[in-house]
Formats: structure tokens, C-alpha cells, sequence
């Protein structure tokens, strides 16, 4: 199948929770974080909000004034978890997989650039990626729709052949926002619960719904008359 046929021509992947599984890591940092600036020993369950937004939105919550040292504090408190951090099983089969069907693979995340290159980057599926937006590309972020709109203008596609992946419901909304079709990685959020136009139970899932997709829009094309 040509790369004129795929309904898709880029997939494009949030990191947290969709490519790296960092909630253990994120969550139980935050919490130490949180206890260090506030005194306040706060459950974990009651941290889930921060899965999915910017580090500095999440401790906005908190009232926090020096949002730069905290993060600073939070990033250090994290790279006490790293043992726990990893790429969730059928990631590089699936980037291989897209990379050899002639797919563009690229990240929109809520990390900031120094974060992806801390947290990411030591992971040999780096490479796969040509194109990275992190927060720092924008002044808006998750969930609204400017860190895609800023990957449509990089890679130079137009939003219908952009196929997003996250995991979490600001990664849905920020997709929705930019006119770009969703699909939901249920193996890093653990729910079907938030609106998607697919549903992934496990990362190669994606090639048997994308492979699908491209043999129908194939048919529609072979059966027109002339």
C-alpha cells in the first residue's frame, strides 16, 4: 500500500503513559515533592490529576510561588524512581513496525524539552521520532490544541492525516481541538472511559486498526468507476 492511500500519514505519540510507563516514578516524586514544600502528606489517588498537563500546571494547584524551584525539587526528587521507568511492552515493535510501513512518527508531550532529554531520551526509541514538540514549543498546552497545531506546521501535514496516541483525557481534548482523530492507549490509562475513535488494548493494536483503515479506504478507491 502506497503512502497515497494511508488515511494517516503521521502517528504521533504522547510519552507519560503512552510510550514510558513513569506513573509510579511521576506520582510517588510529586508526592515527596508536595510534602517537602507544603507539609502536607497527600495520597497518591488524590495526585492522578497531574498525569497528562505540564509539571508547572500541576503545581499550580498547590498555590506554590516559585514554580521554577519546585519543578527543579521535583525533577531531582524523581530521578530517585528511574529504576521503575520503562518502555511498556510491544512499544518497539510497534515503532518499527510504523517506521518500516513508510509512516512519519513523531511526540507532542507535556514535558518540557529538558525532561524529554532526561527522561526520554535515554531510551534507545528515540530515535524513531523526527519530529518533537515539548512544552517549552508553546505557550499553550494539553489540553488545548497548540502543541498540535505547532506539529501540523513542522511536519507540514494537514490535521486529517494525524493520528494522535495518549493516554490520558487532556491528550483527547487536545486532539478534538485540532481537528485530529484519537486513539486511547488503555495499556497506560487503565480506563475506555475517555472519548476516543479507537481504543488500543496493547501498543500493536494500532497497526491491526491503522492496516484496516488504509484497506478500506483502498477498496473505496479500487471500486470507482474510470
Amino acid at each position: 500500500m502506497t503512502v497515497r492511500e494511508m488515511k494517516y500519514k503521521q502517528i504521533v505519540f504522547d510519552i507519560d503513559g503512552t510510550l514510558i510507563d513513569t506513573e509510579y516514578a511521576v506520582l510517588h516524586s510529586l508526592q515527596e515533592t508536595l510534602k517537602t514544600l507544603c507539609g502536607e502528606d497527600i495520597p497518591i489517588e488524590e495526585l492522578n490529576y497531574a498525569l497528562g498537563i505540564t509539571g508547572a500546571d500541576a503545581l499550580k494547584k498547590f498555590h506554590i510561588e516559585d514554580i521554577p524551584s519546585a519543578l527543579d525539587l521535583w525533577n531531582k526528587n524523581m530521578r530517585k524512581y528511574n529504576d521503575t521507568i520503562k518502555v511498556f511492552n510491544g512499544i518497539p515493535e510497534l515503532l518499527a513496525s510504523l517506521s518500516e510501513s513508510g509512516y512519519g512518527i513523531g511526540i507532542v508531550t507535556s514535558k518540557t524539552r529538558e525532561e524529554y532529554e532526561k527522561d526520554f531520551v535515554p531510551f534507545e526509541v528515540y530515535q524513531y521520532f523526527s519530529t518533537v514538540i515539548c512544552a517549552n514549543d508553546t505557550s499553550e498546552h494539553k489540553p488545548m490544541p497548540a502543541p498540535l497545531f505547532k506539529y501540523m506546521k513542522l511536519a507540514e501535514e494537514d490535521h486529517n492525516k494525524i493520528l494522535y496516541v495518549g493516554d490520558s483525557i487532556y491528550d483527547g481534548m487536545c486532539a478534538r481541538s485540532a481537528g485530529v482523530d484519537f486513539a486511547l492507549a488503555v495499556w497506560g490509562s487503565h480506563t475506555q472511559s475517555i472519548q476516543a475513535d479507537y481504543y488500543l488494548k496493547k501498543p500493536l493494536d494500532l497497526m491491526m486498526i491503522i492496516n484496516e483503515v488504509d484497506y478500506k479506504k483502498h477498496l473505496r478507491i479500487s471500486q470507482q468507476p474510470g
